[in-house]
């Protein structure tokens, strides 16, 4: 076999099946080997954001990485926003980049780039086979490396000539890290915390924002009295009715303020200290009171539910300590949309275990509280803050969990960085509902303008924050890439479309005009 054959396999049998894929002419023995080889399900997107996104979202939900084909250095170039996403999310993915031959790449033809110097920022593993038969063998330590603790993006770089040469077989993938534990004396320390009594945050994310995880944690705060939050954003949380329900640190530097006032201690399981989003001008980058102690207890890639069950351990903390949370009673809106209609809306309309991926931003700040009583159903958000990921994501998440409706929840700035999604979508018969909040304009860097201090926008800003002229029609686009799709402009509308969109199989489009 080739090389480009040697390493489809080793991808199989290492437990990595499913390929993002956008190649191009320095890619085609490994597409011939993609098509040659059972096992691996191939899923072409038009963009590589679209690529990279979706193999982000396959891992948010499968827990295994996907692969990605990506064409040459412009080709891995147009992937790196949501590779950015996917590497703060902490998502394994295995990246599989084509080179020129070795002996063209001296001729410096158009395509010739320094494509390790492009992956390195946002990869944590970079190699570029040198021959046909190290393929395999890279192959395999790149899958080691994106199913490691905690997972990380892997690339590896295929040369024509290392693809179409003759290899020597499949390599055996290394042990897969075993998921790291937890530090008994880090778990000792926020039990001494917790046990002092003074105002103590619980601030988690990552594998402590699961189900079992917040279980724990509500034991641990009805023992002790604690605060649980959440970090603004989280890769995958468990939320609705049954669930414990926490509130994320706001992403409004005022508001956060407000939220953290108070407390002494901050406890980390797995989560970031909290810091702004952005600088601001004669505001703090440092999220916490003055005075207050942060103490990490867990860190990504650690068993966070092991922790947290030692720590409940630690403080006595049982299920008979939890304390019941309020419940909101889910009511179908009428009348007019507006951000608390639209909130309500969607909260009543989720299906059970649904998969919810948020870039809804400006609109979407208002949905976390009421959707805390929708039906049981996963929330993914963006860590990365770079924008177009949710119709990727969502991709991914669709092919990750066939039997799951994922719902996607997006502003019409946000949606048009990686509309291509939608073709995907149509073309693999994905059971997604896009939601497009047409805002008209970048809302989000309209209140941006006024916490900066930038002054009041004239004609020109303006003109740089609205999206008219002309009048984005996402129902038309949709129908172009095979979508069905409608507008709606009341609550009403709303509800008979999300009904009816979450009861279809296959993708759907709904156009929120607000």
């Amino acid at each position: 076999m080739n090389g480009a054959e040697s390493l489809v396999r080793t991808l199989v049998a290492g437990g990595v099946d499913v390929c993002f894929t956008n190649p191009g002419t320095s890619e085609m023995h490994f597409v011939a080997a993609l098509d040659k080889v059972p096992g691996m399900r191939c899923v072409l997107g038009l963009f590589e954001g679209v690529v990279t996104g979706a193999a982000d979202g396959y891992f948010r939900m499968k827990g295994t990485p996907a692969s990605t084909l990506l064409h040459l250095g412009p080709g891995l170039a147009n992937g790196l926003a949501n590779l950015h996403n996917a590497k703060k999310a902490h998502s394994g993915i295995v990246n599989i980049v084509g080179q020129h031959a070795t002996y063209h790449i001296e001729y410096n033809a158009p395509l010739t780039s320094d494509i390790e110097g492009l992956a390195r920022p946002m990869s944590a593993w970079v190699r570029t086979s040198p021959d046909a038969k190290s393929v395999a063998r890279d192959g395999a330590a790149a899958i080691a490396a994106a199913s490691g603790a905690p997972p990380q993006v892997a690339t590896l770089i295929l040369p024509a000539d290392t693809a179409w040469n003759e290899a020597d077989g499949v390599a055996q993938v290394p042990v897969e890290s075993q998921r790291r534990n937890y530090s008994p004396q880090a778990v000792e320390s926020a039990a001494k915390v917790l046990r002092s009594g003074e105002p103590t945050l619980l601030l988690m994310t990552g594998s402590a924002v699961t189900e079992p995880g917040l279980a724990l944690a509500a034991q641990i705060a009805g023992k002790t009295g604690c605060k649980v939050m959440g970090q603004l954003a989280s890769p995958r949380m468990a939320r609705g009715r049954g669930r414990f329900s926490i509130e994320r640190v706001p992403y409004v530097i005022e508001l956060a303020l407000a939220a953290l006032k108070g407390f002494r201690h901050v406890v980390l399981v797995e989560a970031n200290e909290p810091v702004a989003f952005f600088a601001y001008p004669n505001k703090p980058s440092l999220l916490k009171p003055e005075g207050c102690e942060v103490h990490r207890m867990t860190s990504s890639g650690e068993n966070s539910v092991a922790a947290l069950q030692a720590l409940a351990s630690a403080v006595g903390a049982k299920p008979a300590d939890v304390k019941p949370q309020a419940t909101v009673e889910l009511v179908k809106p009428t009348g007019a949309l507006n951000h608390a209609s639209i909130a309500q809306a969607i909260a009543a309309a989720v299906p059970d275990n649904a998969i919810l991926v948020d870039e809804s931003i400006t609109t979407g700040r208002g949905f976390f509280p009421l959707t805390a009583s929708a039906a049981p159903h996963d929330w993914i958000q963006n860590l990365g803050g770079s924008i177009g990921y949710s119709t990727p994501v969502a991709t991914g998440a669709a092919i990750a969990c066939p039997d799951r409706k994922v719902i996607c929840m997006v502003g019409d700035g946000s949606a048009m960085y990686t509309i291509q999604s939608l073709w995907t979508q149509a073309r693999e018969g994905l059971n997604i509902v896009t939601i497009v909040f047409a805002n008209r304009m970048y809302q989000i860097l309209r209140g941006e303008f006024d916490g900066v201090g930038a002054g009041e926008p004239g004609k020109r800003a303006q003109d740089m924050l609205k999206i008219d002229r002309p009048t984005l029609d996402f129902v038309a686009l949709a129908k172009g890439m095979g979508v069905p799709g409608r507008a709606v402009t009341t609550a009403d509308e709303f509800n008979k479309a999300l009904a009816e969109a979450v009861a279809e199989p296959g993708p759907r489009l709904i156009e929120v005009q607000i």
